[in-house]
């Protein structure tokens, strides 16, 4: 064994300690979980920081609410550090141009268009904001399950049948390989399929209406999930797919 792992330097006993605490907080009891919703340290309950125009949206649901798929710890840091650095990091993009007075998704569009490395930093970051709150909004404490209506009659029609979507779509977003998203779209014509994109790629810039997400970047399950994204993907299916959400941006 190495020296500097026999005796960890000072800096890496205080990054050990940190993350010991970590673990502690996000091992509450899972009864003291279901009773009392909560949020974690990088979340805001009322959006009160802001960077520039673009802001980090609230979260729908308290930190817990996604649980045992998603952890609050997970949730706390994936929201209040990872979305963040994007809204800032795009907010500090935009400062002083046009794209200030912009939509978000008028930005993404424009960043996308670009050939010159400003536009492709513009775009990683603008367009990591639109994912991520699209995905906050893809889930549901009490999602999962079947969709109803016309969004079933759609993915029966253009897939055989719902059991078969799932399938196609966890076998999708899990074969994403490295970074990226896994997606339900609508295409130009109307027929429903499902796509991966890699790293802040998204449908809005290939001509797709998104109606549903699952982030498959790392930090979005490692902690509570390790390197088993196919079971990440699997229970996201089945317990959290927000199934209201796509329903809506397909009736929109």
């Amino acid at each position: 064994m190495s020296h500097s792992l026999a005796h960890p330097s000072p800096d890496r006993r205080r990054l050990l300690t940190g993350a010991a605490a970590l673990v502690a907080a996000a091992g509450l009891s899972s009864s003291a979980s279901a009773r009392e919703p909560r949020r974690g340290p990088f979340t805001s309950q009322d959006n009160g920081e802001r960077s520039g125009p673009i802001t980090l949206m609230d979260l729908p649901y308290p930190d817990n609410a996604l649980e045992p798929v998603v952890s609050a710890a997970t949730l706390s840091f994936h929201h209040g550090k990872h979305h963040k650095a994007y809204v800032d990091n795009t907010n500090a993009a935009i400062k002083g141009t046009d794209r200030e007075a912009q939509p978000l998704e008028e930005i993404v569009k424009l960043a996308a268009a670009g050939s010159d490395e400003k536009s492709r930093k513009l775009f990683n970051n603008a367009a990591q904001v639109w994912n991520h709150d699209f995905y906050w909004k893809s889930m549901s404490a009490d999602g999962g399950g079947k969709p109803k209506g016309d969004l079933l009659a759609a993915i029966e029609r253009d897939f055989g049948s719902f059991e078969k979507f799932a399938e196609e779509f966890a076998k999708t977003a899990t074969g994403q390989f490295a970074s990226g998203w896994g997606w339900l779209v609508q295409e130009d014509g109307g027929k429903l399929a499902v796509m991966a994109t890699s790293n802040a790629d998204l449908p809005l810039v290939h001509g797709k209406r998104a109606l549903l997400t699952v982030d498959v970047w790392e930090h979005a399950y490692y902690l509570d999930h390790q390197n088993r994204r196919a079971d990440y993907v699997r229970e996201w299916i089945d317990k959290l797919a927000n199934w209201r959400f796509a329903a809506a941006n397909l009736a929109g």
